[in-house]
């Protein structure tokens, strides 16, 4: 079977994926990626209910799980941190499989969601940004690539350039930040690996009791009916919204204007009403342009309702 080759370098104001030199595996590491908005810090939370065997974090979701390719933080001391870890680690990345070292022995974890559904997650999320943490980020000295941009005040416009402008020049869409698609088709050429398991945004609103069981098999770790219950209730959106003060991701570190309104919504089709039909239409036709179908069917629906 082939396996992933690391063919790019992802350098800008927010990630690096070149940290991932400095990373030093364990044989029992889970591996978080989405490329954003996708359900990152639910499958977080759902990793550390499994891995904690109880309803809620020890610690905030900073302390325990790290976004590893993050400018925000030396990873000098991001290895420090992971290294000092007695739990099983889990541990998040937004960096595309073509951009990451691959490892045979550790277990990967793929979240996928609608790009519509992403851009709407990622409009708030943008504009819940702390300013003061944006500028400082750009101000960095060692920063690569361009400033990122503070949010303007058109939804509409945003999306016009999200799905026309790349920030690197193997994508094609994804500014300012990076292509979903492009981050979706890396992963997806890799399905056939056993460390890989794919699981959808929409599988999870659908039946988080069912998706959380296969997720505990792929781990290895054997559900325990007397608890399961609780740990179940810990990781719904409205539990995690409720606990956004030490789930919200960089809630410790004063990223944002509201740690609640990370976990805004949590639904599909959130993007009607603030992009046009014609809008949804146009990233229709660039996905199906872009993404092979069986990729841009599971991506539009998730299995439960594609059956991919």
């Amino acid at each position: 079977m082939s396996k992933p080759e690391r063919i790019h370098t992802y350098q800008s104001s927010i990630m690096n994926s070149d940290r991932w030199d400095s990373y030093l595996p364990r044989n029992d590491d889970i591996i978080i990626s989405t490329s954003y908005k996708a359900g990152t810090t639910w499958m977080q939370g759902i990793c550390s209910a499994l891995v904690f065997q109880q309803p809620h974090p020890p610690k905030p979701l900073d302390d325990l799980s790290p976004w590893f390719d993050a400018n925000f933080a030396p990873v000098e001391e991001v290895v420090a941190q992971i290294e000092l870890y007695k739990h099983r680690r889990y541990i998040k990345t937004h960096c595309p499989l073509d951009g990451c070292k691959y490892f045979e022995e550790l277990k990967y974890i793929y979240v996928g969601r609608d790009g519509r559904d992403v851009f709407a997650s990622m409009w708030n999320h943008w504009n819940n940004m702390q300013p003061d943490f944006i500028h400082m980020i750009n101000d960095a000295p060692d920063r690569v690539g361009p400033e990122f941009p503070i949010p303007g005040d058109s939804c509409e416009e945003a999306f016009d350039t999200w799905l026309s402008k790349s920030t690197f020049p193997w994508e094609s869409e994804g500014y300012p930040f990076w292509s979903h698609l492009h981050h979706a088709k890396t992963w997806w050429a890799f399905r056939h690996l056993p460390n890989i398991h794919f699981i959808h945004f929409s599988d999870l609103l659908e039946d988080l009791d069912g998706e959380m069981r296969k997720l505990s098999a792929y781990l290895d770790i054997p559900v325990n009916e007397d608890i399961w219950p609780t740990l179940l209730q810990g990781v719904t959106f409205k539990e995690m919204k409720a606990n956004a003060a030490t789930l919200a991701p960089a809630a410790t570190q004063g990223l944002w204007k509201d740690n609640s309104k990370f976990f805004d919504k949590g639904t599909n089709q959130r993007w009607k009403g603030l992009i046009t039909e014609e809008q949804s239409q146009r990233y229709e036709e660039h996905a199906a342009r872009v993404l092979a179908p069986e990729l841009n069917e599971w991506l539009a629906k998730g299995s439960l309702a594609s059956g991919v």
